[in-house]
């Protein structure tokens, strides 16, 4: 079992810059890929960015590759979201996601745990 908590969410201008973490448990968080997805009003959830378990491998949408840096810190057990020139599309709630495997996925369906959300609101 892990449990996953993210923090870090809030209100930021556009063109600002937000570092989103996510606290898991357990002792072999190596073992697993992690994930960030955001969910907007009246959307599906979808796919911001992933992390391999070894974090050699890291996956971005197309919607903010070159904006946003996904990264973990085994020692600590946490992985991050760097958001940099945000923009008001970028407003929702963000989930952090693991994976019971070191390799990644784009599909919410290949994650085992999620974490509760944190919300991200830009102004224009």
């Amino acid at each position: 079992q892990v449990q996953l908590v993210e923090s870090g969410g809030g209100l930021v201008q556009a063109g600002g810059s937000l570092r989103l973490s996510c606290s898991a448990s357990g002792r072999t968080f190596s073992n697993y890929a992690m994930g960030w997805f955001r969910q907007a009003p009246g959307k599906e959830r979808e796919f911001v960015a992933a992390i391999s378990g070894d974090a050699a491998y890291t996956y971005y949408a197309d919607s903010v590759k070159g904006r946003f840096t996904i990264s973990r810190d085994s020692a600590k057990n946490t992985v991050y979201l760097q958001m940099n020139s945000l923009s008001p599309e970028d407003s929702a709630v963000y989930f952090c996601a693991a994976r019971s495997m070191r390799a990644t996925t784009r599909s919410p369906a290949g994650y085992d745990y999620w974490g509760q959300g944190t919300q991200l609101t830009v102004s224009s």
